[in-house]
């Protein structure tokens, strides 16, 4: 504990105003990713004046933690007044002179605030963390123009990751648009005349680059023990060919696919290794465009066969038909297409660089201090 380690309920106080003169009807849930969601609950002849408004700046939490991952379900609402169950607890700053909302935020995003939350939930049929818990917390509390430091410094990659995903929208509706005009503007082409298999074993045992295909659309290491296994029947996939798991079934309506970028790997003897036959006609990267679309996942789904697992298989794959533009026109769908999925990079990363920040600036407090 240091110096600046206060108890939170001095800071902040419960709220309890009813929505009784239904002047609201935006309810909203909490999830444990912090943030507040649209309600998915049938209000179909609910009355929701008993429902508790949540105002801009306040928290809302739900004390129950059970059954929920070992998360805690609390949220700072940042937009428009909303409403949100009567069993869930609203509260506010005091005294935004003295604790900021935001910096407030910036804690619970913590994961040792979420193992805290936990490790102090009582009860039997289900576990709750109460008000009286809520009070208890302690935590730094600088002055406030040290803590908007801190919040400055995370709006900040926020912003830049809502313009990058501004940007993402913006390029997969260029992209989406463009081929879909494509459809009504080239002759429909049969895949099979453009693709061929490849069936090329590790028989000399040089590769171990084991992958596994994603319903992501994307290669990832295997986390099979290789050791145990015979690699000289596995198939080789060299970069640019394509590789895909005929199996469709429990794959949440989604075909495994994904085009290999980088060295020479090994995908299982069960899966399907193919290559384009003549890339002055087709671009690779321009076929997985088409691949990566959600419209290709449902021709998959509804031309895969089978009883026990259904699965689409290469006869299927060949008379699957695209529009198979110029080779021009094709490179500059594949390059906006890239530099879309350089952007999804970006925004994946600053989205994974948010929450670690928040423990890493609240040690540096404590450890100044």
């Amino acid at each position: 504990m240091t110096s600046l380690d206060k108890r939170l309920g001095d800071y902040i106080r419960i709220i309890d105003n009813r929505n009784l003169d239904l002047s609201l009807s935006n309810v909203r849930g909490v999830s444990t990713s912090k943030q507040l969601i649209t309600s998915v609950a049938n209000l179909d002849g609910v009355s929701l004046n008993k429902y508790k408004i949540l105002r801009k700046n306040q928290f809302v939490y739900v004390p129950d933690t059970s059954r929920r991952g070992d998360r805690m379900a609390i949220a700072l609402n940042t937009e428009e007044d909303c409403i949100v169950s009567s069993i869930y607890t609203v509260f506010e700053v005091m005294d935004e002179t003295q604790l900021l909302p935001e910096y407030l935020f910036l804690w619970f995003q913590r994961e040792e605030f979420d193992r805290y939350a936990r490790y102090n939930s009582w009860g039997s049929a289900r576990e709750t963390f109460d008000w009286s818990e809520m009070c208890d917390v302690r935590l730094p509390i600088p002055d406030v123009d040290t803590q908007w430091k801190y919040v400055s410094l995370t709006n900040a990659i926020s912003t830049n990751l809502k313009c990058c995903q501004a940007t993402i929208q913006d390029l997969q509706l260029l992209c989406d648009s463009y081929v879909d005009r494509l459809k009504h503007s080239e002759l429909a082409c049969r895949l099979g005349d453009y693709i061929r298999q490849s069936d090329e074993r590790n028989q000399a045992g040089e590769i171990e680059n084991l992958l596994g295909i994603s319903v992501n659309k994307r290669f990832f290491p295997s986390k099979s023990n290789k050791a145990a296994l015979n690699l000289k029947n596995y198939k080789v996939v060299r970069e640019r060919q394509f590789g895909y798991v005929p199996v469709t079934s429990r794959n949440g309506g989604k075909i495994s696919i994904a085009i290999l970028k980088g060295d020479p790997g090994l995908i299982s003897s069960t899966y399907t290794v193919f290559e384009v036959m003549d890339e002055t006609q087709l671009l690779p990267e321009y076929l997985f465009l088409w691949f990566q679309r959600e419209e290709f996942d449902r021709y998959a789904r509804y031309n895969s066969w089978g009883s026990a697992r259904e699965t689409f298989d290469w006869s299927e794959m060949c008379d699957v038909r695209l529009p198979i533009p110029d080779v021009g026109t094709q490179k500059l769908i594949a390059s906006i297409h890239n530099v879309l999925d350089v952007r999804k990079h970006i925004a994946a990363k600053l989205d994974a660089s948010i929450r670690p920040i928040c423990p890493i600036l609240m040690r540096g407090i404590q450890e100044l201090n």
